[in-house]
Order: structure tokens, then sequence, then C-alpha cells
């Protein structure tokens, strides 16, 4: 199984060009498989659940950089804080109110990403852009001195129609563009697009991404 993993992530690696970050998406799967994709030079991983997280976090080495990738309560933030390096699933101004609380305390500067709906499904988490505007117009983001907006994040509808799936990145990189030029223009850390997953990250690929987050392709189908 390990030589899988590392033949997975190696195959999965050789498709990015440079620039492009890879994050390796290990909820559901043991520290044993973690450990695998670390051993054959995988530094990034992303988790979605606060208290898995936590425990791999204590269990594997120090100097991997978790992502937490899912949807984030905001009485979970201060258990992920303390080590955090980047949190891609910022959906609220509530949300980035608390991780600048926590972070405070903790001492940190903790990078973030806006989560953007720009998928059909309901379901999905984020901004809608309108409400990314209006947040973003208010100022309130510029009071807060420790969190980071590195950049923004979605998911693409889930579906075989590619020409939706590359629409709606395509209009997540507008977005990008747009506040970018809006607001941080003058900041050089404001610069990730996190889009793509196993099943799409190749379309992503032509839309902009600079962050894919890949979990089945390296690691399998999930143990739920």
């Amino acid at each position: 199984m390990d030589t899988d993993i590392a033949r997975n992530l190696h195959a999965v690696q050789s498709t990015l060009p440079e620039g492009v970050a890879l994050v390796a998406v290990s909820k559901f799967h043991p520290a044993d498989s973690l450990r695998a994709a670390y051993e054959a030079g995988q530094r990034i991983f992303g988790e979605s659940r606060v208290q898995e997280l936590v425990a791999k976090q204590a269990a594997l080495p120090a100097d991997i950089e978790w992502h937490f990738i899912g949807h984030l309560q905001t009485n979970k933030v201060k258990q992920i804080v303390p080590f955090i390096s980047l949190i891609h699933s910022i959906d609220s101004p509530h949300l980035l109110d608390e991780v600048e609380r926590c972070a405070a305390r903790c001492g940190r500067t903790v990078d973030c990403l806006l989560q953007l709906h720009i998928a059909e499904e309901e379901t999905k988490f984020g901004f809608s852009p309108d409400e990314c505007r209006d947040y973003l117009a208010s100022g309130a983001w510029r009071a807060l001195s420790h969190v980071r907006l590195r950049g923004v994040m979605g998911m693409a509808t889930l579906t075989d129609d590619e020409n939706t799936v590359r629409e709606e990145f395509e209009s997540l990189h507008r977005f990008f563009g747009e506040i970018k030029a809006s607001y941080f223009a003058d900041d050089e850390k404001f610069s990730e697009i996190s889009m793509g997953m196993s099943h799409d990250y190749r379309i992503a690929l032509t839309c902009g991404t600079t962050m894919v987050r890949v979990g089945t392709l390296i690691f399998g189908e999930r143990n739920y």
C-alpha cells in the first residue's frame, strides 16, 4: 500500500506545472497512509474535520503543513489555530473574526482563504460574490491584525458536464482578479486560488488554479 501511495503521489505531482501547490487531502485516511505520502516527499496535507486533524497533527512529523479545507465551526477554531498553516474555508465574517480572536490569544498570524460559493449545489458553503464584495467594501477585515487573507477557494458543481465546471472555475478566477485589483493590488501575499479536486483538477489547471486539493487519486477511496 505504501508503494501505491508513493506511486500515485508522484503521478499527480508530474501533472502539475510549476507554481501550483498540491494539497494531499488525507481526511478519513489513517495516519499510516499520510506517513507513506510524507516519506515520498509530500508536506502539505488537507483535513476537513477538526477532531481528526488534531489527532493526526499530534501523531505525525512536526514539519507537515496542515491545511483545513472543510466547513469550520466557530466553536472549534481554537483547537486548530495554534498550528494550522492555511484555512481554505472562511465562509463568513463571523468565522474570520473568531480566527482573529483565537490567533491573537496564540500570538500567531493565520493565513486564510475566502470561500466563494460557485457551484449549483445549495449544500456547499461560501460567500456569494456579492456578499464577499460587500464584506471587503466594508473594510472590517483591515482591522484584523492576526489574520492574513491570501486568496480565494471554491468547489465546482459535482457533475460530468465539463463546461459547467470550467465556467465555475473561470468565474472564480475572474472574481479573484476583481478583488485583487480593488483591495489587494499592493499585497503580493494575496495570490492563491484554491480550486480543483481529484475529479476536476485538470480542468482547474487550465483555469488558473494555484493550489489543488487531491485525495482519492493519491490515497484511494476513503474509509468512512
